[in-house]
């Protein structure tokens, strides 16, 4: 029995080299499908150059999936842009607290800008009463305020017998004086303050130049607190209203230099029992606020701390 053959389906077969009919493969495209879309698309490039035809079906593209761009880039914006948040949220903390520290440094200057404001003016204050008076002086804090031993009313600065400091020197500050050593340690000393009832000053007047004692106010009240009495020895004579008083000196210039303002005569009157003369006198010192003060050394004095010469140099 003679075996049948199939043929392949027409449209299916090839020819292979040696000439025989061979099925075609089915995925391979047809040479003339690749032969009509090349010249479809050198169509359209023709027909785009030169006259524009193909914009309405742009346009209508564009007008159909623009949308559907534009929901799918909003949709996946957030995911996108994660990365970059994580980045912007460490730089923008980084920022605030750079910002949070210069403010504090900003707040702290305010706060303290009064005090080194005036704290600045009562050292060239000081400077200028070295040069008046002639006479070199330490720069010392006011640390404490408050009752010595059997004495009312005293100051307690941070300059001892390390920075030169003895006792009976006199101790100044930017206004005027404010008292005298009585005791020193290495680091610390006592003053005396001239508002003390127990302290005694020998004053002049500057416009009379008659002198006299000024005493503190016993009174440990706050209504003398910052008062002053200064009897002259000349009993017939009246300080006017006004008059600026200023130390006469002491021996060797201790405990008191000469020259130093004392205070202003507010008032004076006469006593008819004893025959004298009493002034009241304002302090030219705010002895509530006292920080910055010096105490009169001899030039040449040795030290732990700078000195402020007489000619108002500092010197190491």
């Amino acid at each position: 029995m003679t075996q049948l053959q199939s043929r392949p389906a027409a449209g299916r077969e090839g020819i292979n080299r040696r000439g025989s009919l061979e099925p075609r493969d089915p995925r391979s495209p047809r040479r003339s499908t690749a032969v009509a879309l090349l010249l479809a698309c050198a169509t359209l490039i023709t027909l785009d150059k030169t006259g524009g035809v193909l914009d309405p079906v742009r346009r209508v593209t564009g007008e159909v999936l623009g949308p559907a761009e534009s929901a799918v880039s909003t949709v996946a914006r957030p995911i996108t842009s994660v990365p970059g948040w994580f980045h912007t949220r460490d730089g923008l903390k980084s920022r605030i607290a750079d910002l949070q520290e210069q403010n504090a440094k900003l707040q702290e200057q305010v706060r303290t800008s009064d005090l080194d404001r005036n704290r600045l003016a009562e050292y060239d204050g000081l400077t200028r009463t070295a040069e008046s008076i002639g006479y070199a002086v330490v720069p010392s804090r006011v640390i404490a305020l408050g009752p010595a031993q059997s004495f009312h009313r005293t100051a307690t600065i941070d300059a001892g017998s390390a920075s030169g400091v003895r006792p009976d020197m006199t101790v100044v500050a930017a206004q005027g004086l404010v008292g005298r050593v009585l005791r020193v340690t290495s680091t610390t000393a006592t003053v005396l303050l001239i508002t003390d009832g127990d302290s005694t000053v020998g004053g002049r007047v500057g416009s009379s130049m008659k002198v006299g004692f000024v005493h503190g106010d016993s009174d440990l009240g706050d209504g003398g607190a910052n008062q002053l009495e200064l009897q002259l020895v000349d009993r017939s004579s009246i300080p006017r209203r006004g008059d600026t008083v200023v130390t006469w000196g002491s021996a060797k210039a201790a405990p008191y230099v000469s020259g130093v303002p004392i205070g202003q005569v507010t008032s004076a009157y006469a006593s008819v029992r004893d025959s004298s003369t009493t002034a009241a006198i304002a302090p030219f010192v705010d002895f509530g606020a006292l920080d910055l003060v010096g105490v009169v050394v001899p030039s040449g004095t040795s030290s732990d701390r700078a000195i402020i010469d007489a000619d108002g140099r500092l010197k190491k």
